[in-house]
């Protein structure tokens, strides 16, 4: 993502110009620069979106039938950047 669009740092910042570029293209059209911005800041979104869940499900541990503890993040998970 080029340093214009990594101003969004959070999921709402992100959420909040997307909708923004959304309307405006519903009104009146997108200018190619905008719509370019617009398909990077969805993969921003979308890359955010899935780090967020992987680390909460990484912290996922499941209690065994035989009382032995299963974190899913070591079994699965943390085997890099996804």
């Amino acid at each position: 993502m080029d340093s214009e669009n990594s101003k969004f740092q959070t999921v709402e910042e992100l959420t909040k110009r997307v909708n923004e570029l959304y309307h405006k293209s519903q009104a009146e059209g997108l200018t190619e620069e905008e719509k370019e911005e617009q398909a990077e800041l969805r993969k921003a979104y979308v890359a955010k979106i899935r780090n967020s869940l992987r680390g909460q499900l990484d912290n996922i541990s499941i209690v065994e039938k035989d009382g032995s503890v299963t974190n899913l993040g070591e079994k699965f998970g943390k085997k890099g950047t996804h």
